[in-house]
């Protein structure tokens, strides 16, 4: 169970770096970001040592990479004054987590994980029988239990990911939470309450073990939570009390699954650099509107007077998108009666898609004039991320019995 109650969430979640992005990155990941941003308490980093599991033989372009998919996270109107943007590598400690959970997870767990071998056979050209590649789905656990986030957005595909991170936080907090004197010192902290507030959580304690109340599981963390001037060890016994188990040392996160992504791409496949069919977010506009005009269209249109189908049409997903309700109608209606062109139809397409670009380049504009501001940016996130990132491993080293002096 999630130990922090939905108005503290924190939310994680990072990018490989694969360079400029395209629209298939915009409305698949980018526009629910800023969405996200303004409602919970977000950290985006750049996955760069995510991307070594793969591309491990070409560590030239990461580097470049990297700052062009920083631009387009600016560009797309991620704000970093609202959530903290930073670079995995520049933040040591997620490989010290990474290496500590590794000491007690099991390996099964990693080789049942479903994009272990579907990556390998997707991938069968690169030599991944490395333990990089085998581990990096514990890397994953360790970037999100760092920061202790509650919520992880992905889609159904990535839903094993975050499972495999609750099991391994159930298991830290299995072996680790158990400290000596934990009750005597979880009935300490409730007296530190108030004698009102303690009386609540007593039966609120009471309700959810003797019943399985998770309203009153729910109420009584929030009160938990709410009790600021309590050191946050108390806060946590308390946590671990209500559900009689120990310290809740690493939260168990909680799937925060986005809608189905699947943004066409020019030829009517999902929109993939490797299929060559995207649309760059800083691409030319006389590169977009070309493009978009060479676009196939319903085969069975061979001629201007041949009537179509839409459903056929690998244009058709593109106005669904982007077309308000009486241009779709249009275009439906004058493709099946021949009425219109594949030209004329493309075109409020085009121009809608030139609408959308428009502001994103000209933000990334002024980034890629100011790489100076980039870095800095980058560099403050990085710090904000490294101090929470310092106090989780501290509570972890502690757990582990390597804070000795």
């Amino acid at each position: 169970m999630n130990s922090i109650p939905d108005r503290h969430a924190r939310v994680l979640s990072g990018m490989r770096p694969t360079g400029r992005l395209h629209l298939g990155h915009y409305h698949g990941v980018l526009k629910n970001w800023v969405r996200l941003q303004h409602e919970y308490e977000c950290f985006f980093f750049v996955a760069d040592w995510h991307a070594l599991t793969t591309h491990y033989d070409e560590p030239g372009i990461i580097g470049e990479h990297v700052w062009d998919m920083v631009i387009d996270w600016l560009a797309a109107d991620i704000n970093p004054g609202v959530a903290k943007l930073f670079i995995q590598s520049r933040v040591p400690e997620h490989a010290e987590l990474h290496v500590l959970l590794s000491m007690i997870t099991p390996l099964g767990w990693l080789e049942r994980v479903p994009s272990y071998k579907d990556q390998q056979e997707k991938l069968k050209e690169k030599d991944l029988a490395t333990f990089g590649f085998l581990g990096y789905p514990l890397l994953q656990s360790a970037d999100i239990l760092i920061y202790k986030a509650s919520l992880v957005p992905v889609g159904e595909d990535q839903v094993a990911h975050v499972e495999l991170t609750r099991e391994v936080a159930r298991r830290f907090n299995h072996i680790y939470g158990r400290e000596p004197g934990f009750e005597e010192k979880a009935e300490a902290a409730i007296k530190k309450m108030g004698a009102k507030n303690a009386r609540l959580y007593k039966e609120l304690r009471k309700r959810y073990q003797e019943q399985g109340d998770d309203e009153a599981l729910q109420t009584a963390r929030a009160l938990v939570e709410a009790r600021q001037n309590m050191t946050l060890s108390d806060r946590e016994r308390l946590i671990g009390y209500l559900e009689g188990g120990g310290i809740i040392i690493l939260p168990e996160p909680q799937a925060l699954l986005t809608p189905a992504s699947k943004f066409p791409g020019l030829d009517g496949q999902k929109m993939s650099k490797s299929y060559d069919n995207t649309i760059a977010l800083r691409e030319a506009p006389q590169s977009v509107q070309a493009k978009l005009r060479a676009m196939p269209t319903d085969p069975a249109r061979v001629r201007r007077t041949d009537p179509g189908e839409p459903e056929k049409c690998p244009v058709w997903p593109l106005h669904k998108i982007y077309s308000t309700a009486e241009t779709q109608d249009w275009a439906q209606k004058g493709c099946r009666s021949a009425g219109i062109g594949c030209l004329e139809c493309k075109q409020p397409l085009i121009d809608a898609v030139l609408a959308e670009l428009a502001p994103i380049r000209e933000r990334a504009l002024e980034f890629e004039n100011n790489p100076a501001l980039v870095r800095n940016i980058i560099a403050e996130g990085c710090e904000a991320a490294r101090d929470v990132a310092c106090v989780t491993m501290e509570e972890v080293r502690e757990a582990m019995g390597l804070a000795y002096r």
